[in-house]
């Protein structure tokens, strides 16, 4: 999620600004936001789905991606960083070769500062990608993930999976996601 602005820059000024640095950064318009770390349950979760996406990959022709991978969204000149990326074509890496142009499948772990963000306009900019066929929303405080698919006519179709015994098919990739295991090891805080 976006949390603060600074002055309006180039894209060669944003790409020499992240290069080599820890921190990472959302790009859009000339602004630059510097991206809020994330929770022990919200990368432990992202862990998970990665392990059973290159699990499930490995004999395939598709590569799974975390978090450090950028991508840029060509139509609208947004560059994120999504939580995990799955592409099944052969990467098409904008140059220095750190950003990449043709995700099939975003993934998103939600989190109290980005939810809206991440299912609004976040995603109106994932919607312009030609790429990308699956956009995955998974819920960090209780077992939820919500499926957008790409559908003709520019709709996008959502299934959801609420409970630790159902999982969710990603049918691009021809994968499965259980819940129990999206969220092994993951200990929630009771309600207060």
């Amino acid at each position: 999620m976006a949390v603060k602005p600074y002055s309006k820059i180039t894209v060669a000024d944003y790409l020499a600004l992240e290069a080599g640095k820890p921190e990472k950064h959302e790009y859009f318009d000339g602004e630059v936001f510097a991206m809020g770390g994330a929770s022990a349950v919200h990368n432990l979760i992202v862990t998970n789905i990665v392990r059973e996406l290159s699990v499930q990959l490995r004999k395939k022709p598709c590569l799974v991606y975390p978090s450090d991978l950028r991508v840029k969204v060509i139509h609208t000149g947004l560059y994120t960083y999504p939580d995990a990326i799955v592409v099944c074509d052969k990467p098409k890496l904008e140059q220095p070769g750190d950003t990449l142009l043709n995700p099939t499948v975003i993934i998103e772990v939600l989190s109290d500062s980005s939810e809206l963000y991440d299912r609004g306009r976040k995603f109106e900019h994932y919607r312009t990608l030609p790429s990308l066929n699956e956009y995955l929303l998974v819920n960090q405080h209780a077992p939820k993930i919500e499926l957008y698919s790409r559908q003709p006519q520019q709709r996008w179709l959502l299934s959801a999976a609420n409970s630790l015994t159902d999982s969710i098919s990603i049918s691009s990739i021809d994968c499965i996601l259980g819940l129990v295991d999206v969220y092994e090891k993951v200990e929630w805080s009771p309600a207060t």
